[in-house]
């Protein structure tokens, strides 16, 4: 959840009881060891920190100028002009270097997005005792991932919202609901198995576990929650009918994500094959995104939710955990 929640939305999740979850994928080190240090002031419960383990594509400035040229109309638009493109990114992969800032902090529970970091650096984090858990939206994946020393799997089905977590393939054909998903990897692998995507209720907490799962990952339904930092566009949206329509889309950031279909997702195409390759197809559209919520529109912003928006509330993290967990024996 990065970008919708810190540390607050967290450290509200663990001291009502469940695991909560640092989203370190836009941090840098000191923004990430300044995150660990504000959950361990507040509370002695484990928690987790979720990075994003991509391999950078080489920078390829003429799919950028493209890019730019099929945005120009909506720069002309806001009367502002597009830059010329540079090599930046707002999503790192898992390093060294962060592996440098969050080895003093054993931290409990390390999770990974788009697969695993290279073998080294998981050899580094297996050695300070973290328990390391990752995203697999195919049973390929999950199998792929256990073979790998994943101590958890988190089984994404096509209903999530926020980026796929699909790394062995970019076929979506092959991205199925996660009622068959988790179904499929329980009966595939010995290591835990957390479903996700869907899941808003007591309810859907209760019909997931029933698939075998040892646990449930929410994410969609908090956004609303006190605690959570999700932007005043983004909270509007989510209170509005058109959260019934989301899609799949790589226009926010290359990859594809689940998010409610606005202006630039109708007038774009959900997948553009001019957007550049993660994370680079998002330094224009940040742009476009600020100028546009800056006069109070969505127009170019991720507004990340899953197929699911009938928990959302808001209301206190521990409440909508509490009614979460209501038929959990």
């Amino acid at each position: 959840m990065a970008g919708a929640q810190d540390s607050r939305l967290a450290i509200a999740v663990c001291e009502a009881g469940g695991l909560g979850s640092v989203p370190c994928g836009m941090l840098n080190a000191e923004q990430i060891v300044n995150e660990i240090r504000a959950v361990r002031s507040a509370t002695d419960k484990p928690f987790n920190l979720n990075f994003f383990c991509h391999e950078m594509p080489e920078f390829d400035i003429e799919k950028q100028l493209v890019w730019q040229d099929t945005l120009a109309p909506y720069f002309a638009e806001m009367d502002i002009e597009c830059p010329p493109p540079v090599e930046s990114a707002s999503r790192m992969p898992f390093n060294h270097e962060i592996a440098d800032a969050i080895e003093p902090f054993n931290p409990e529970i390390i999770s990974f997005h788009f697969g695993l970091p290279d073998k080294d650096l998981m050899k580094r984090v297996k050695g300070w005792g973290s328990r390391v858990l990752s995203s697999a939206t195919t049973l390929d994946e999950a199998v792929w991932l256990e073979e790998n020393g994943v101590d958890g799997i988190i089984a994404q089905g096509y209903e999530a919202g926020g980026h796929r977590g699909m790394f062995l393939s970019d076929d979506l054909s092959a991205q199925v609901g996660m009622f068959s998903l988790a179904r499929q990897i329980t009966q595939s692998v010995n290591v835990p198995v957390i479903a996700a995507g869907g899941i808003a209720d007591a309810e859907g907490v209760a019909a997931a576990m029933k698939l075998g799962v040892d646990a449930v990952q929410v994410g969609t339904a908090f956004l609303l929650c006190d605690e959570a930092t999700t932007g005043t566009v983004h909270r509007k949206a989510l209170q509005q009918k058109r959260a019934q329509y989301t899609a799949l889309t790589n226009l926010f950031s290359g990859r594809p994500a689940r998010g409610i279909v606005n202006r630039a997702m109708s007038e774009l195409g959900y997948l553009n094959e001019s957007a550049p390759a993660f994370p680079y197809a998002a330094t224009e559209i940040t742009q476009l995104r600020q100028r546009f919520e800056s006069a109070g529109r969505d127009d170019f912003t991720p507004l990340w939710c899953g197929q699911n928006v009938s928990g959302c509330k808001s209301i206190p993290a521990a409440e909508l955990l509490k009614q979460l967990a209501a038929n959990i024996a």
